[in-house]
C-alpha cells in the first residue's frame, strides 16, 4: 500500500508531502489545478520516462519519493527485490526515489540502492496500477490476461508446469544424444584409425617420465664406459700398474731374505698389491653396473620420441593419451549403440509430450469454464455503468505447438464490443477514455479476488457521466476499496462522497509564482468541496444539503 508521496520541484509543485491511508481516497479540484501533475509525479517514481519538462522552472532537478508498506514475503515485489539483491529491513517501509535533472539524465533508487529505470517500472507495476485514458499497462496488456483468468478461476497450473518441465528435460536429452551421435558419426573414420593407433601403441600414464629417467641413466653410463675401460687397462693390463706391482713383489720376495731391511718394504708392497686387487674388483663391479645396451637405449629413445609425437598430434599431454583412447573408443561405441539409445529417448519424449497435452487440455477446459463465469460477472457490471450496449468476452484460443509453455497451450485475451453489431476488439482499442476507465472498473470488480497490485489509481473514471451512473461508479469503487487501496481523481460529487479520505488539489499564485498544493479535508471542508462540485462557483444551501446527504450515504 502507498503510504506517502514527497514531491519536490515538479512543474507547479514546489514542495508537497502527502500521506495516504487504506480504502478509497478521492482527489478533487477545479480543472487546471494540477491533478495531472500529481499523477505524473507518482508515475515518475514508478518508472515512467524521465522528462526534463517536469523540472520546475529555475530549479536544477526534480525529485519524488514514494513510500510503501513492506511487501509480504509472497508478494511479487518481494521476489523481485530479492532477485536484484535489494535488501529490505524487517518492518521498514519500501522507499522508491527518482530524480530528474533539468539538463537531462535521471537517477533511481530503491531503499537508497541505485537501480535501473527498467527495474523501477517492473517493481512499480507490481505495486500500483494506474488506469487512465492513455494507460497501456495492467488490464490493457494481453500478456497478463491469462494469469488473471487463472487466478479468477482458481485454475491449477502446477501440473502443466511440471509436465512441461519434464517434457523439456526429455527433449533436451534427446537433442544432446542426437548431436553426440551425429558428431561422432562424422568422425567415424578418424576415430577408428585413432583408436587402433592408440590401442597398438598402448601408452601408459606416467610412461614419459619413466622412459626419460631410464634414458638419462643410460646416457650417463655411455659417457663413463670409455673412461672406465681406460682406467681398467691402466690398472689391469699386461703393462698395467697391478702387474708391475706383482712383478716387483715377486722380485723383492726373492732378495728380502738376504737383507732384513727389505722385509718392511716387502710388507708394504704386499699391501699395495692387495689394495690394487680390491680396486680392480670394485672397478669391474662399477663398470658392470654402469654398462648399457645400445639397442635398449635406441629403443627407449624411439619410444619416447613416438610418445611425444603422438601427444602433439592429438594436442594432449603424453600422460593423457591413455584416457583419450578410452574416450574415443566410447564415442565409437556410442555410434554403434546410438540409434537404439535415440529410439528410447524419442519414445520418452513422446510419452512426456502426451502427458503435457493431457494436463494442458485439462487446464484449457478449466479456463473455458472460468472465462464463462468471468464474462457473466463483467456483464452484470456493465449496465449500471452506462455500458449496457457493450459486450465483453474472454477469448481462450489454442496456440501453435511452438508457443506452448509452462503456462499451457492457451492464448487468453479480454475483448469487447462497444456497440450492437460491432465486432469484438481488444480492450486497448476503446476510443473513449471515460468508457475505457468504466470498463476497467467493471473488470476490476469482477476480478476483485485475483490479487495483483495492492494500489489502484483511476484518473477521471467518471468523465462524461453523472447521476445514477456516477453513483454506480462510486459504489463499485467503494466495494473494490474493501480489498485494495484505491485513489481516484474525480469531478463527480457522487464518487467523492464515497471516499474514506478526501484531498483537494488547488493552484495559487502571488502574482509572480504559481504553485499547486494539496490539502487533506476535514468533514466540514469535505461538505463544502462536494457542495462546490454540485453547484459551481456559488455554493447554495441546497448544494450543502445535497452534499450532506451524499456524505451520509457514502
Amino acid at each position: 500500500m502507498l503510504t506517502s508521496l514527497a514531491i519536490r520541484n515538479v512543474v507547479l509543485i514546489e514542495a508537497l508531502d502527502l500521506e495516504f491511508g487504506a480504502g478509497l481516497s478521492v482527489l478533487t479540484g477545479e480543472t487546471g489545478a494540477g491533478k495531472s501533475i500529481l499523477l505524473d509525479s507518482l508515475g515518475l517514481a514508478l518508472g515512467a520516462r524521465a522528462d526534463t519538462g517536469l523540472v520546475r522552472a529555475g530549479e536544477q532537478q526534480a525529485s519524488v519519493i514514494a513510500a510503501f508498506n513492506p511487501p509480504a514475503p509472497d508478494h511479487p515485489a518481494a521476489a523481485l527485490l530479492a532477485d536484484n539483491g535489494i535488501d529490505m529491513e524487517p518492518g521498514e517501509p519500501l522507499l522508491i526515489r527518482r530524480m530528474v535533472k533539468a539538463d537531462g539524465g535521471s537517477r533511481a533508487f530503491i531503499n537508497d540502492q541505485p537501480c535501473s529505470a527498467a527495474l523501477l517500472r517492473e517493481l512499480g507495476g507490481s505495486l500500483v496500477e494506474i488506469h487512465g485514458q492513455h494507460d497501456d499497462r495492467g488490464l490493457l496488456n494481453p500478456r497478463g490476461h491469462r494469469a488473471m483468468l487463472d487466478t479468477y478461476g482458481r485454475c491449477d497450473t502446477a501440473a502443466v508446469a511440471k509436465a512441461h518441465a519434464d517434457w523439456r528435460v526429455a527433449a533436451n536429452a534427446l537433442s544432446q544424444a542426437r548431436e553426440t551421435v551425429a558428431t561422432a558419426a562424422r568422425d567415424r573414420d578418424y576415430l577408428t584409425h585413432a583408436v587402433e593407433e592408440l590401442r597398438t601403441f598402448a601408452p601408459q600414464a606416467g610412461e614419459e617420465a619413466t622412459l626419460a629417467e631410464e634414458r638419462a641413466a643410460m646416457q650417463k653410463g655411455a659417457r663413463l664406459t670409455d673412461d672406465l675401460a681406460t682406467i681398467s687397462d691402466c690398472l689391469t693390463g699386461s703393462d698395467g700398474g697391478l702387474a708391475q706391482l706383482r712383478q716387483a713383489a715377486r722380485r723383492l720376495d726373492r732378495i728380502a731374505g738376504e737383507e732384513p731391511l727389505l722385509a718392511a718394504v716387502l710388507e708394504s708392497l704386499d699391501r699395495a698389491v692387495v689394495e690394487a686387487g680390491e680396486a680392480e674388483d670394485r672397478l669391474a663391479e662399477a663398470a658392470e653396473a654402469l654398462s648399457f645396451d645400445p639397442a635398449r637405449l635406441d629403443s627407449i629413445e624411439t619410444r619416447l620420441f613416438d610418445l611425444r609425437g603422438l601427444a602433439r598430434k592429438h594436442q594432449v599431454a603424453p600422460d593423457d593419451l591413455a584416457a583419450l583412447g578410452d574416450d574415443m573408443a566410447a564415442r565409437l561405441v556410442a555410434i554403434e549403440g546410438g540409434e537404439e539409445h535415440i529410439a528410447a529417448l524419442e519414445q520418452d519424449v513422446a510419452q512426456k509430450a502426451d502427458l503435457y497435452r493431457v494436463a494442458a487440455q485439462a487446464l484449457s477446459a478449466e479456463r473455458q469454464l472460468a472465462a464463462g463465469r468471468l464474462d457473466a460477472a463483467v456483464a452484470g457490471e456493465l449496465a449500471p455503468l452506462k455500458l449496457d450496449a457493450a459486450r465483453f468476452r474472454t477469448v481462450v484460443a489454442q496456440l501453435d505447438e511452438g508457443q506452448w509453455s509452462a503456462q499451457g497451450m492457451d492464448r487468453v485475451e479480454f475483448e469487447i464490443s462497444t456497440n450492437p453489431g460491432a465486432p469484438f476488439a481488444p480492450l486497448a482499442k476503446i476510443a473513449s477514455g471515460g468508457e475505457l476507465s468504466r470498463f476497467i472498473l467493471a473488470l476490476k470488480v469482477a476480478l476483485a479476488e485475483r490479487g495483483g497490485a495492492d494500489t489502484l489509481i483511476f484518473d477521471e473514471i467518471d468523465r462524461g457521466v453523472g447521476g445514477a451512473v456516477a453513483d454506480a461508479i462510486g459504489e463499485r469503487l467503494s466495494r473494490l476499496a474493501q480489498s485494495n487501496q484505491i485513489l481516484v481523481v474525480t469531478h463527480s460529487p457522487q464518487v467523492a462522497a464515497r471516499g474514506a479520505g478526501h484531498m483537494l488539489i488547488a493552484k495559487s499564485s502571488d502574482g509572480t509564482v504559481t504553485r499547486t498544493g494539496v490539502h487533506a479535508l476535514d468533514d466540514a471542508e469535505r461538505r463544502e468541496e462536494i457542495a462546490r462540485m454540485l453547484s459551481g462557483a456559488e455554493i447554495t444551501a441546497e448544494a450543502r444539503a445535497q452534499a450532506e446527504r451524499l456524505l451520509e450515504r457514502g
